[in-house]
């Protein structure tokens, strides 16, 4: 195992029929230690259960994220939580998951379904150990995790998807187990895993949910580089120099752009070839460098790029980005590449303005190329890679 890991961690919730709130709630944070995600079910469906569970989970993962103990953690939960008025408790259930860079990962669990641990294709065992905190019987287990492991975690809508209509007791615990087992494969998505679980929830409800349904995946990966070039450096002497350091990091290698291209294939001394085949009308076609996993043409496929991880990033689990992301012309392999296939982002930026890529009413230092290379940048922080840049 790499020295260090990384988390991809998504969700997705479908509210019960008629209800406009959702009664789950997840919190998904990461500090430079560890990530947490806390899934929480408050009680009954509608607004008092979005309450219960919006509180439960902000608090269990702000005190977590500065620090705080689970007992500590935990006794808060229970003194804050507003009593309902006509069952006289206050009640959310909770699953918690911690994982450190290390890959020492940590499961709380209150009252809830559980956790599905895959590794290698296959579920491993969970060993708990048992007590109370504050009166509340918790479940709690510490475990290593590794490179491409899959935990999923759920509230018991998901285990009781179809009670009543395609499934007389529901789904079950044993079968959610059995689908997410068969579903997860090496270097899938938590988004992918995330879609699939709650799509056939939704349709084992017939798309009217009986409860409120929520599925967070969260998958382990390795440190994964993905380095990308564009454009020629401001003095020519130093193409060299530049092509030198992008070569320099392990990991996946990108080209964008038709001068850079030249570039890299002139200081490589490999030939540069280019494709005849418009996959889409609307991207200019990808080319072909020994050395370079991608070589595409600069701004127009950049931009289709960063629309798509734009979406991405303002919905990971909208169904209609992954399909772009699917699609084998170059912007969408450059934005699959940087969401599904990257934890570390290194971009390598030659400043040399190309006059048709200037909006004659920005000032000249602010070229159409680099306002897109600033919000790729942007973007990857906020999609939650490791991002650094240097310009020539």
């Amino acid at each position: 195992m790499a020295d260090n890991v990384y988390v991809d961690a998504t969700y997705k919730s479908l509210n019960k029929y008629k209800e406009e709130l959702c009664g789950d709630n997840v919190e998904i944070l990461k500090n430079d230690d560890k990530y947490i995600v806390v899934l929480s079910d408050g009680l009954g469906s509608g607004v008092k259960a979005n309450i219960l569970s919006t509180l439960t989970a902000k608090i269990i993962s702000t005190m977590l994220y500065e620090g705080s103990t689970i007992e500590d953690t935990v006794d808060t939960i229970v003194h804050t939580l507003p009593i309902c008025n006509v069952r006289k408790v206050a009640y959310s259930t909770f699953i918690i998951l911690q994982v450190d860079y290390k890959g020492n990962a940590y499961l709380v669990e209150f009252d809830a379904p559980g956790c599905i641990f895959i590794r290698n294709g296959k579920r491993i065992d969970i060993n708990y150990s048992h007590r109370e905190i504050a009166g509340k019987p918790i479940k709690e287990a510490r475990f290593k995790v590794e490179a491409d492991d899959v935990l999923t975690l759920m509230s018991d809508g998901v285990i009781f998807a179809g009670i009543g209509n395609l499934m007389n007791l529901g789904w079950s615990w044993e079968n959610v187990c059995k689908f997410v087992t068969h579903k997860t494969h090496k270097g899938i998505s938590s988004a992918r895993l995330t879609n699939m679980l709650s799509d056939t929830c939704n349709q084992l409800y017939l798309n009217k949910p009986g409860d409120d349904t929520t599925v967070a995946t969260v998958r382990i990966v390795p440190q994964k580089i993905v380095s990308l070039y564009s454009g020629p450096p401001v003095d020519p002497n130093n193409d060299e120099r530049l092509v030198t350091e992008f070569m320099m990091p392990e990991g996946k290698k990108i080209v964008c752009g038709g001068s850079s291209a030249t570039i890299v294939s002139r200081v490589l001394k490999e030939p540069l070839t280019p494709s005849l085949e418009y996959i889409d009308p609307e991207i200019p076609p990808t080319a072909v460098i020994p050395s370079i996993d991608l070589v595409t043409e600069g701004v127009i496929t950049l931009k289709k790029a960063v629309d798509i991880i734009r979406g991405y990033v303002e919905n990971p689990i909208d169904k209609t980005v992954i399909e772009k992301m699917d699609k084998k012309n170059g912007a969408a392999i450059i934005a699959k590449t940087l969401i599904e296939d990257c934890t570390h982002f290194y971009m390598f930026i030659g400043q040399k303005i190309n006059p048709a890529h200037q909006n004659p009413d920005l000032p000249v230092d602010l070229s159409i190329k680099m306002i897109i290379m600033d919000e790729l940048f942007a973007l990857m922080e906020k999609a939650g890679k490791v991002v650094k840049r240097k310009y020539y």
